[in-house]
């Protein structure tokens, strides 16, 4: 599971700002309303697999923007947290989980957690990258 150790609360101009985001083949296309101050890096054998960088949203800060039909999940584990991936190219494009920030799921606060990679025209190189020891967390 993904903690939550940073919220994505951005500053005033990029609270205002609307991230857009893409796969590969531009099948599944996203975008969130704020860019995040940190993404989080996870070391899990998952993470560490797909090669994300998370940033943190309420579900009301994130819409998809393609067919819901082109979005494909993955369940391990627990089944608690869904993780979302093109069904067409395969990249891994978003999570919905339930808020973990005390280390049990919270499920009547969920997150959605979008994988930074995908934001297009967005200098990823400028935020402040947060590594989590997943591989030894659980």
């Amino acid at each position: 599971m993904l903690p939550l150790p940073h919220e994505a609360v951005g500053d005033r101009r990029s609270s205002l700002m609307t991230i857009k985001a893409s796969c590969h083949c531009k099948g599944t296309t996203f975008e969130v309303s704020q860019a995040p101050q940190t993404v989080t890096q996870c070391t899990c054998s998952f993470c560490s697999k797909r090669g994300s960088l998370w940033a943190y949203y309420v579900p009301s800060q994130f819409k998809l923007t393609s067919p819901p039909e082109n979005v494909s999940v993955y369940q391990w584990g627990s089944k608690t947290v869904k993780h979302g991936f093109c069904a067409t190219c395969g990249c891994g494009t978003f999570t919905e989980t339930p808020d973990w920030s005390t280390g049990e799921p919270d499920f009547d606060n969920p997150k959605i957690s979008v994988n930074s990679r995908l934001f297009d025209d967005f200098d990823l190189d400028k935020v402040e990258v947060v590594v989590i020891d997943g591989k030894n967390l659980w």
